[in-house]
This record gives C-alpha cells, sequence and structure tokens, in this order.
C-alpha cells in the first residue's frame, strides 16, 4: 500500500531529436526528423534527475509524463530505468499539430487526474528552445512557479527550499504547498540507467492515454487549439570567412577606418 504521507512528483518529459544541426523542410517549414535519433530532452532529464535526488533523500512516489507519438514510450522506458515508478504518454491523433499552449493545456488535464506535490519540468526543449510549455502549465493548474531552478531540498518542515539562477545572482526560495519547478540541465548530472533498471523497464506498462481520458475541452486541444502559426522556418545563414591581415598597428587602424567607411558605419 502506497505511503499517504510520502511525496508526489510529477515530473514532465519530451521526446527531441539528438543534433544540433537541425534541419528545415523548406517547403512545410517543420523539422526533418527521419533518420534523426530521439533522446530525452536534456533540461527535463535534469528535472528528473532533481526527482530522483528528491526521492532518494525523502522518500517519493516519481510518475513521468509525456505527450507525443508512440514512440515515446522509449523515453518514458528510459525513465523507468533511472528509478522513476509510474509513467504516461498521451498520445492521441486530436493532439497532432499542438504548439506550446495546446501542449501545455493538454497536459494540464493530465495533471489534474493524478494526485501530487510538486510538478518539474525541463526549462526548455532543444527543438524549439520557447521555455513556454512549464510556464504555462503551472498558469492552466494556478499553482505557484520558479524558472531556471539548480537545486532544490526538502526542509523538515515539508516546505522546498529552492535556489535559483539568475543572470548575475542566485535567489534562495521558501515555497510552501504545491509549485511547479523548470530545472536547467547544466544543474544536474543525471544518472545512469542501471543494468537491472534496463531489464526490468521493459517488463513495466508505460499506461497510453487519449484525450478521452484527461479532463480538457476537446477544441482547445491539438492544431484547432494553436493560437501560434508558423508560417516559415529556416535554418540560420552562414556566415562568409572574414579576411586575415598581417599589418603594423598604425595600418591596422588605417584598415579598420577604411572598412567602416565602406559600410557607412562612419
Amino acid at each position: 500500500m502506497e505511503d499517504s504521507t510520502m511525496m508526489k512528483i510529477i515530473v514532465c518529459v519530451k521526446q527531441v531529436p539528438d543534433t544540433t544541426e537541425i534541419k528545415i523542410d523548406p517547403v512545410k517549414g517543420t523539422l526533418i526528423r527521419d533518420g534523426v535519433p530521439s533522446i530525452m530532452n536534456p533540461d527535463d532529464k535534469g528535472g528528473l534527475e532533481l526527482a530522483l535526488r528528491l526521492k532518494d533523500q525523502h522518500g517519493a512516489h516519481v510518475t513521468v509524463i509525456s505527450m507525443g507519438p508512440p514512440q515515446a514510450d522509449v523515453i518514458l522506458r528510459e525513465a523507468f530505468a533511472m528509478g522513476a515508478d509510474r509513467a504516461i504518454l498521451l498520445s492521441d491523433r486530436k493532439f497532432a499539430g499542438a504548439d506550446t499552449l495546446a501542449t501545455s493545456y493538454a497536459l494540464s488535464g493530465l495533471c489534474r487526474t493524478l494526485d501530487y506535490d510538486l510538478i518539474i519540468a525541463g526549462r526548455q526543449a532543444i527543438d524549439g528552445d520557447t521555455a513556454q510549455v512549464g510556464p504555462e502549465l503551472a498558469e492552466h493548474l494556478d499553482l505557484p512557479q520558479i524558472t531556471y531552478v539548480a537545486d532544490a531540498k526538502r526542509l523538515d518542515n515539508g516546505n522546498l527550499l529552492v535556489h535559483k539562477e539568475n543572470e548575475d545572482s542566485v535567489q534562495v526560495l521558501e515555497v510552501e504547498g504545491k509549485c511547479l519547478l523548470t530545472v536547467l540541465a547544466s544543474a544536474f548530472e543525471p544518472r545512469y540507467m542501471s543494468v537491472n533498471g534496463i531489464m526490468k523497464a521493459y517488463d513495466r506498462e508505460v499506461e497510453v492515454w487519449g484525450a478521452d481520458k484527461i479532463d480538457v475541452d476537446e477544441s482547445k486541444l491539438g492544431l484547432a487549439g494553436s493560437p501560434t502559426k508558423v508560417f516559415k522556418s529556416f535554418p540560420k545563414a552562414l556566415k562568409a570567412p572574414g579576411e586575415v591581415h598581417e599589418v603594423s598597428e598604425e595600418e591596422a587602424v588605417e584598415l579598420i577606418v577604411n572598412k567602416l567607411k565602406e559600410k557607412h558605419i562612419i
């Protein structure tokens, strides 16, 4: 029987293409995923590591959730092998074409059906870089949120002590009650999957839920529920190679001035 006092954590993960050289279909304006291996999004994996550390230190039940096609089952089994207790995949054609708002809305419907004390998500996904889904999910669920989390510990009073990174400082915040954190991958070194964990992961059930199993208005799902419209996508153009000049300091000054004049900067 599950301990009713045990902390219950939901971790949101996403399957993303494993590449820093994203290619764009020039006609459709979408990512070309064929031939590109997929992985668990790095920031999300950092979030899972944080959840598992809280489990190791204080005891917790960790549920990993994702939304995507059936093949996203792979990253959920990876989460099992790392130490997650339950995995749920939202997979339904009604979710197709979802932008961040429709995605976060669908995930919020799933979260409402679950019992939780804490929700953890990655800061952002490497295939979109929007950093929107976590904060939007918190808004849908009316939860306080802390972004750019670099550390979190549970205190004796049950509250969380959270370290939030800013550009030039770190905020230390104490949070009471339910909340949502978005995590930086750089702050958490994910643990390796154990051999025993890998073997057992494929004997466990990844629950697959359709839109009919969550508390949502279906008109707000997928493409129909996505106010974001991408009219054109393209990779960043390469810069022309620079010129190397081996000259004296005086000649360098004259060369720079002439170049700036050519560009009509001065």
